[in-house]
């Protein structure tokens, strides 16, 4: 391993932010996590495991850029009949439809470390607009001598807008499946480039 080190970090308008570049999302470390409503009264979450994508740092932050691709049939809630029900094309279709992608629009800052992310989300080929809050967690050096950096987000959504929409009537009254999900995630990204490191 290299002595050298290499700060992954600056500041720009007061704000601590990754050095300009390319980063690659490390799927084995990087949760993407969903939570919906089951019954009305229960929360149930579910994972996906097939996880890439590259985080571009752009100079001027607000020009940076975010792609990653999902791959559904990595779905997991921790019962099988529901991730096949899942996979099935009453849900994701995965087929048909093996993929989720993001990518971003737009950037801007929040307050803090916080900022915004606008991007598209492509679910089971319906593409819409979504706004992630996104909050930076930090960057260093791992013990194997590369730079890493972090990522927190959170969005909800309506399933509907993609084409999700299967769901039962309760005789109680409403609906077996929540229509309102939570996204979660919590990201971490490996240097792939070393751009304006001084």
């Amino acid at each position: 391993m290299s002595n050298q080190t290499v700060n992954v970090l600056l500041t720009h308008d007061e704000r601590v932010i990754p050095v300009r570049g390319v980063y690659e999302i490390d799927g084995a470390h990087t949760s993407v996590e969903f939570v919906g409503r089951h019954l009305m009264i229960t929360k149930v979450r579910g994972r996906f495991s097939d996880v890439r994508g590259q985080i571009t740092i752009d100079e001027e932050p607000t020009k940076s850029h975010v792609e990653v691709e999902i791959g559904v049939a990595s779905v997991s809630t921790g019962n099988d009949d529901r991730d096949a029900h899942l996979k099935s094309g009453d849900f994701f279709d995965v087929e048909h439809h093996p993929t989720i992608t993001f990518a971003s629009t737009g950037v801007k800052p929040l307050r803090d470390n916080t900022w915004e992310l606008v991007g598209d989300l492509t679910v089971r080929g319906t593409i819409r607009p979504i706004t992630l809050q996104v909050d930076f967690d930090g960057g260093g050096i791992s013990p194997m001598g590369d730079e890493r950096v972090g990522f927190s987000a959170a969005t909800d959504i309506n399933r509907e807008d993609f084409g999700l929409a299967w769901n039962v009537a309760l005789e109680t009254g409403g609906l077996l499946v929540g229509k309102t999900v939570r996204i979660e995630l919590a990201v971490q990204a490996i240097a792939a480039t070393k751009a304006a490191v001084s």
